[in-house]
């Protein structure tokens, strides 16, 4: 059923709101609704302390309101607002119920939020991309045995390519037996480029592994 408030700008009007909000945090059930905002709307000002239930309904309102519209008002002048209103004109009080029916404060979001609060979340997930830790690591690319070709070795192991990974210097150390290894710098960004996962999908599979035989990390440290 309708609750109906009158002349809220007056003592007696807040004393029939003061009697309604005894005991309820809103207007109409449990969650602030359309009815909050209008009444909210015909209360000129927050109540006084002879009216507590009122003056906690209003600031509650008033910070929902403020938390949905967050831009900084200059203020703006009503005349006649704090007098009894004058006799509406025909059919202005239809006009009044059908603006509030379009009047939809805390309605679900458009199609414009989405896309919107989309664009903000990608914004952020790329500025935090952008500001996510790197790690030098030098690495111990093993052949299989003296004959392959270590030229093509490291061309095989730089051809592997992807975002936050940055090949270094490289050079040529002997192990024995004529066989030498290749010891390589690299760069990553650690949110981007897993070191096992570069060494096992990549550097130990084909057709690189034709030149490989293993890779060991030999330092892993943070820039």
């Amino acid at each position: 059923m309708a609750v109906t408030f009158s002349e809220l700008h007056t003592g007696e009007g807040l004393k029939a709101l003061e009697s309604h909000l005894a005991g309820k945090t809103y207007v109409s059930g449990d969650v602030i609704s359309k009815d909050d905002i209008k009444v909210f709307a015909a209360v000129p000002s927050k109540p006084g302390a002879e009216f507590p239930n009122a003056a906690r309904w209003y600031e509650t309102v008033a910070a929902a309101v403020a938390s949905r519209f967050p831009g900084k008002g200059v203020g703006v002048n009503l005349p006649g607002a704090g007098s009894a209103p004058a006799a509406a004109a025909p059919g202005a009080e239809a006009a009044k119920d059908d603006d509030d029916d379009d009047l939809d404060l805390f309605g679900d979001e458009t199609e414009e939020d989405k896309k919107a609060a989309d664009e903000r979340a990608a914004a952020k997930a790329s500025a935090k991309k952008k500001e996510s830790g790197k790690s030098s690591v030098l690495m111990d690319v093993k052949p299989w045995d003296d004959e392959t070709d270590m030229k093509k070795l490291e061309e095989a192991v730089r051809s592997v390519q992807m975002e936050g990974l940055t090949w270094g210097a490289s050079k040529l150390v002997p192990v024995g037996y004529g066989i030498k290894k290749m010891t390589i710098m690299l760069t990553i960004v650690d949110d981007l480029v897993s070191v096992d996962s570069l060494i096992e999908d990549h550097l130990q599979e084909a057709p690189i592994n034709e030149y490989v035989q293993s890779c060991d990390i030999v330092a892993f440290n943070k820039i």
